[in-house]
């Protein structure tokens, strides 16, 4: 698995899983800039989406994960910035295919809809997968 330098965040809904995917991450020697929230006191996810795609749009770090409850919110505001290309993902193969064809670079989980393992495995199959070019490049450029 390449190593990237990633930047994770959550709101409250989804603290207990980005804690675990940190841990998950750190295991594997990934450097992993955790944001928060850092507890399930009640925030706002905009804020939270907002400091990773500063970090994205910055370059500070390579990828981005994001997690709230559906996923729905962080995806909207992630997406609202020229540049991210924030995917939610659901299963692995949207995981895979998020990176390869369309070269996102924030992840987006949903805490409660996705299952702690799968979570995971999406988390890993993301990182691990390299944006295939070609084809796929004219696509993204439009994108704008």
């Amino acid at each position: 698995m390449k190593l990237y330098n990633i930047v994770i965040a959550s709101d409250h809904s989804g603290y207990t899983l980005k804690d675990k995917i940190v841990h998950h991450l750190t295991n594997q020697n990934i450097s992993v800039n955790d944001l928060g929230t850092h507890n399930t006191d009640t925030v706002d996810y905009p804020i939270y989406a907002k400091k990773v795609v500063t970090c994205i749009l910055e370059d500070t770090a390579s990828l981005g994960i994001l997690i709230c409850g559906t996923g729905i919110g962080m995806s909207i505001t992630a997406n609202r910035s020229s540049g991210i290309r924030a995917a939610l993902c659901v299963n692995l193969f949207m995981s895979e295919r998020a990176r390869s064809h369309n070269d996102a670079n924030i992840l987006i989980l949903g805490a409660k809809i996705t299952d702690e393992q799968l979570a995971l495995e999406m988390v890993d199959k993301f990182l691990s997968t390299k944006f295939e070019g070609g084809r796929h490049s004219v696509r993204v450029s439009q994108i704008g």
